[in-house]
């Protein structure tokens, strides 16, 4: 499929979860415009770097416009909720101002879950990690969550670098992704406490 891309470090978006974005560049107002006007989709996905068009990471995810407020100077408030993720077969050359890729779509296991170990050994780190930030957490609607929702939930919004997010995207089940979220959180646990991000590099 083709598809219009908006490239933005630090951000992932999982199928079922929902993205709020403020998009203010003109370049990426056009491209909600011109998402509006067709089938409201927007694919997320990291660059490698931070320098205007680096070359962008091999997998993403399908966004569609769930929600979108405009404001009197053109600027837009959304929210998209994950589609599929997908994979980069090759970047376009377009002239709109901007980027579109060619990509395939990736179907993720029916039906996944965790063991009920697996659960609480996760729940367990997930609270050490929790209380060394000082989130405030309600786990007693963390608990209601079913597996998928929970460790891509926690994927997504874990203060965790560009390269960590892009591994905990790329894992190919939930019980791989649930392993790297809990490595990372013990990594956490043993580094320097004024760091506030974890790397993998």
């Amino acid at each position: 499929m083709r598809l219009s891309i908006f490239p933005l470090t630090g951000a992932i978006l999982f199928p079922e979860l929902q993205l709020p974005l403020h998009i203010f560049e003109p370049r990426y107002r056009a491209m909600v415009g011109d998402a509006l006007a067709r089938d409201r989709l927007i694919g997320m996905i990291q660059p490698s770097d931070t320098v205007e068009s680096a070359p962008l990471y091999d997998v993403g995810c399908v966004g569609k416009i769930a929600d979108v407020e405009t404001s009197e100077d053109g600027l837009y408030n959304i929210v998209l909720t994950g589609i599929s993720r997908f994979r980069v077969v090759r970047e376009i050359e377009v002239t709109t101002p901007f980027r579109q890729v060619e990509a395939e779509l990736i179907a993720d296991p029916d039906e996944e879950f965790l063991t009920l170990g697996e659960r609480a050994s996760f729940e367990h780190e997930a609270r050490k990690f929790a209380d060394m930030q000082g989130y405030a957490i309600d786990w007693d609607s963390v608990s209601r969550l079913d597996d998928v929702a929970l460790i891509n939930g926690v994927s997504q919004i874990a203060p965790f670098d560009s390269a960590a997010k892009q591994a905990l995207l790329e894992a190919p089940n939930l019980r791989e992704r649930c392993d790297l979220l809990v490595q990372l959180m013990e990594f956490f646990g043993r580094g320097d406490p004024d760091d506030d991000r974890v790397t993998l590099q």
